[in-house]
């Protein structure tokens, strides 16, 4: 592993060495760009975007594109607001890094230390876990978004869950990416300045430099004007969906924010922690810890992209993924959440940075805004990432859906559950999973896991699929465990839920 690490670190240094950047040969093509991103939105069915363009300390390109909602007329602008999502994970590592640079939080203390009453299940990993852990997604977890996705649920009950989460793999040997560890970020935080996660953002991020357009969690941006309204695809057209809160584990994803107001923070960063009035917020020395390699991403954990932009190696920082690009090195992080994306790059060594928003669950033509901006710094002809891009994952979508029809076909054909409908209903639970109701509807059933509930279509035996009534959320494949002529356990992701009275 220290090989591994010392091979990344000297690609780092020696790549911006190797491949001069154009920057100074021309002027950003404000005009061709905007014409580009207008194609780019109709080809992928987007109802509103918005992008901008930043180099060093000035903001070349700040645009709206669509309607705040498909249909309407509200026009987006560059301060419409967006839920980030992901991109959030950047501001908490900063605000641990000032942390850090005023004492009272060290790097490597165990996260006991701050938050006495954290557990894993796993007491060594409890004891040996560090405050950096909590931002690298290598801690040994696997995926516990369940724990609070839909769930009205505390973030302090939903951490304190974690007790009893199986580890996945060991510490520090993997890659699994993990929010609620980015939550407990958020609960060091508050531990450690004596202010909740989002009033510390605020006053320490958001106020100094002047986001004015940007608000902490959902609930604070919800009824105000100009914000924009997610979008998924059903019924072969794009509709209006639900947001869905990310504040019970705001840290990790919480933050709605216009691209007026990210290109701030783009620029803050690319200018080594000084807001544009001269403030120091972090040292210089702090900002290049956030993007130094903390863990190995393995191809299978880091996006499709990677088909077309052939990276030699990919790495996650403090909140911001890593790879090589044509000879550069890019810092970026997506941010999805239901109907919205945003995507946030950097070229640290030429001072440019990138920041997309658009109301389309998984438009992924942030990717290819943003590695067209990459291309217009360069000397070489822009690639059409777009046409590209659309390509690619048209073909995964087409993937996916063949799989779904090949599970539907291998189903065990002429099966029937092995008790009336009405023997499943009932309540099952556990201290993990909390509870999920089975009730009789008619001469079927129906499922309720906190905010999801929808009917349950028999699928073979004693298996059915939850196809949840907010149907852009999919479905869930559930299990009944059977004793005798009673439904014992229901079984779902991998756990076991007893039935209780």
């Amino acid at each position: 592993m220290s090989k591994i690490r010392a091979l990344v670190v000297f690609l780092l240094v020696l790549l911006p060495l190797l491949r001069p950047s154009a920057l100074d040969a021309q002027a950003f093509p404000v005009d061709a760009f905007d014409r580009y991103v207008r194609e780019a939105v109709r080809a992928w069915e987007v109802p509103g975007l918005a992008v901008a363009v930043v180099r060093g300390d000035s903001l070349l390109f700040a645009r709206g594109y669509g309607t705040l909602v498909v249909g309407a007329e509200d026009p987006v602008d560059a301060h419409t607001r967006f839920a980030i999502g992901s991109t959030t994970k950047a501001m908490t590592a900063a605000a641990i890094a000032m942390l850090v640079e005023e004492g009272r939080v060290d790097w490597q203390d165990p996260v006991i230390d701050h938050l006495p009453w954290f557990r894993l299940r796993d007491p060594w990993v409890t004891r040996e876990l560090r405050v950096i852990d909590l931002l690298t997604h290598n801690a040994g977890l696997g995926n516990t978004d369940f724990l609070w996705y839909e769930q009205d649920v505390g973030t302090r009950e939903i951490l304190e869950r974690m007790r009893l989460v199986e580890p996945a793999y060991s510490m520090r040997a993997g890659f699994v990416y993990q929010n609620l560890m980015y939550a407990a970020a958020g609960e060091l935080v508050e531990a450690a300045s004596g202010l909740p996660w989002a009033t510390f953002v605020q006053r320490r991020i958001l106020d100094p430099l002047r986001m004015d357009d940007t608000r902490t969690t959902l609930a604070a941006v919800e009824g105000e004007a100009n914000v924009a309204r997610p979008h998924f695809r059903m019924d072969g057209s794009v509709q209006q969906i639900d947001n869905a809160s990310v504040d019970p584990v705001a840290a990790a994803g919480s933050i709605w924010s216009s691209v007026e107001d990210m290109s701030r923070w783009l620029r803050f960063l690319l200018a080594d922690g000084r807001t544009p009035h001269g403030q120091a917020l972090l040292r210089p020395e702090t900002v290049a810890w956030l993007f130094t390699p903390h863990a190995l991403v393995e191809p299978e954990d880091f996006y499709p992209t990677q088909r077309l932009t052939k990276p030699h190696w990919t790495t996650y920082g403090l909140g911001w993924f890593q790879a090589d690009y044509e000879g550069r090195k890019v810092d970026f992080h997506t941010g999805s959440i239901d109907g919205m994306v945003a995507i946030a790059g950097l070229l640290r060594d030429e001072g440019v940075g990138v920041y997309v928003l658009a109301n389309r669950d998984h438009a992924e033509l942030r990717h290819a805004l943003m590695y067209r901006v990459f291309d217009l710094f360069d000397a070489d002809p822009p690639r059409d990432w777009s046409a590209e891009l659309l390509t690619l994952y048209d073909g995964l979508e087409r993937e996916g859906e063949a799989a779904a029809a090949r599970a539907r076909a291998e189903r065990a054909e002429g099966t029937v559950p092995s008790l009336p409908l009405s023997a499943y209903a009932g309540t099952y639970a556990d201290p993990l999973y909390g509870r999920v109701e089975v009730r009789s509807v008619g001469e079927g059933l129906a499922v309720r896991y906190g905010g999801l509930e929808g009917p349950l279509q028999h699928w073979e035996r004693d298996s059915f699929e939850a196809v949840w009534a907010t149907r852009w959320r999919g479905t869930t494949r559930v299990t009944f465990r059977v004793r005798g002529d009673e439904a014992v356990a229901l079984e779902v992701g991998g756990y076991s839920l007893p039935r209780v009275p």
